[in-house]
């Protein structure tokens, strides 16, 4: 299945064709996972002499997000346990009940079989359940990369008995933070907690599994489609290629990385349902040629509202770039500490190719934009009061902007930010503004700022 060879205007009948999981296999996973799940949740765990339940059980990855490709997707089934008070009972209680979940797991598999043309491989402890736990817990701190840490989440696979394709699941056990009333935007105070603890990276990402899950699945059909796509390329291509380029305690982004970039350059053009295909991966091999710019983030589930929270999001985006900020969890940037630039000599080599010639990219800056409203002076007319800008253009192009919708000279004018004058060479950013803002645009006759 070469993707490079391809004519753009073929990509979608490939995704099709060839990356799409067969509906009749994914029906019988969904079935097989579903009474997996009703075993467990029927299921009473001990632990200290005390009975122990599933809360719900989440089903993440690409299985859960709707992404999943022909021939070898991974997917997770989160188990959330009434055990688990805090985030620091997952921290210490985890490996108990992933071993409760191991044994539990073989006794399903003992007594129970499929209906259907469906084989289930015998769970297996792994020793790291992700990316996220690679990272944190992984191989910087032990000398001859010494595993220093239990598993985190065993696996097992489906697969079918009448073609090739096959999904591997990873179990987590994890905490309930946000509990039941996760239809809203979650309770700052749980991310509060969670920043208080200092954690590494992502380290209780699981407990955010729902939220990751809904952001992706919410997408639109031809935007999975997309996502496929991408995910199809970083497979064969970039992780296939240059794997054997990682030196010890290096790792490539994490695809769900990828999904987000795809995910934001849909958002901020506004490509509604029925974009362009090819554009849409020429923008996305854009991005990732432009890593080092990389500066992302989102608020439907924490913003900066909570007093807090503003200081640990500012904080973490004055960091350096890259920046994906997980949008479900703001702990983790999902673009810090990876060889992107493995990623970016790939990104360079198919702009090169058949599948993206004579396609042009949707216009998509690597920073996220913020709004700026301007309030002039009573005497003054402009005919937007709202700009949309990049935090760290120099206030100087602010001024540029408005020069551009009224007669007045921006010279003689400077912007104020909560009575602080904000100097022409500087930026946004340097302000420590990373969300939307009102500045008020001031007479000066004495003196300019430029």
């Amino acid at each position: 299945m070469e993707l490079y060879n391809k004519l753009p205007q073929n990509l979608d009948a490939f995704i099709t064709t060839y990356l799409q999981p067969n509906k009749k296999f994914l029906d019988e996973v969904a079935t097989a996972i579903d009474q997996i799940c009703n075993f467990l949740k029927e299921s009473t765990f001990t632990s200290d002499q005390r009975s122990v339940k599933v809360i719900k059980i989440i089903k993440g990855g690409s299985f859960g997000k709707g992404t999943a490709l022909k021939n070898g997707s991974d997917a997770d089934l989160v188990v959330f346990f009434n055990h688990f008070c805090s985030f620091e009972d997952q921290r210490n209680k985890r490996d108990e009940m992933l071993n409760k979940l191991h044994e539990y797991l073989l006794l399903y598999q003992e007594q129970n079989s499929f209906a259907f043309e469906l084989t289930m491989s015998k769970p297996q402890m792994i020793k790291y359940s992700s990316w996220f736990d690679t990272l944190t817990f992984g191989l910087f701190s032990s000398p001859n990369n010494v595993r220093t840490k239990p598993p985190k989440s065993l696996s097992f696979q489906m697969k079918s008995n009448e073609d090739s394709d096959a999904i591997k699941f990873d179990v987590l056990p994890a905490y309930d933070a946000l509990g039941q009333a996760t239809y809203s935007r979650p309770d700052p105070e749980i991310y509060i907690r969670l920043i208080e603890l200092k954690a590494a990276r992502g380290e209780f990402s699981t407990s955010f599994t729902e939220l990751q899950r809904d952001f992706v699945r919410k997408s639109p059909t031809k935007l999975k489609s997309l996502i496929r796509l991408v995910k199809y390329w970083y497979k064969e291509y970039v992780r296939r290629l240059h794997k054997q380029n990682l030196r010890s305690g290096e790792f490539l982004p994490h695809k769900y990385a990828l999904e987000l970039l795809i995910i934001y350059a849909w958002e901020s053009t506004k490509q509604g349902q029925n974009f362009n295909t090819a554009e849409g991966f020429r923008t996305l091999l854009e991005l990732v040629v432009r890593y080092q710019e990389l500066w992302l983030f989102w608020t439907e589930y924490y913003d900066f509202s909570h007093p807090d929270l503003k200081e640990y999001l500012t904080v973490k985006l004055q960091g350096p770039k890259p920046i994906i900020l997980d949008p479900a969890d703001p702990t983790g940037n999902m673009a810090e500490k990876v060889r992107w630039d493995l990623v970016a000599r790939e990104a360079r080599r198919c702009l090169q190719q058949t599948c993206v010639q004579g396609v042009v990219g949707w216009n998509v800056e690597p920073v996220k934009r913020i709004s700026v409203t301007i309030i002039p002076p009573q005497n003054v007319y402009i005919v937007t009061d709202r700009l949309s800008i990049n935090p760290f253009s120099r206030i100087m192009s602010i001024k540029v902007a408005i020069l551009e919708t009224t007669e007045y000279q921006m010279n003689n004018y400077y912007l104020e930010l909560e009575g602080t004058v904000l100097e022409d060479r500087k930026t946004l950013a340097s302000y420590g503004v990373f969300t939307k803002v009102t500045l008020f645009l001031k007479e000066s006759s004495s003196c300019s700022l430029m």
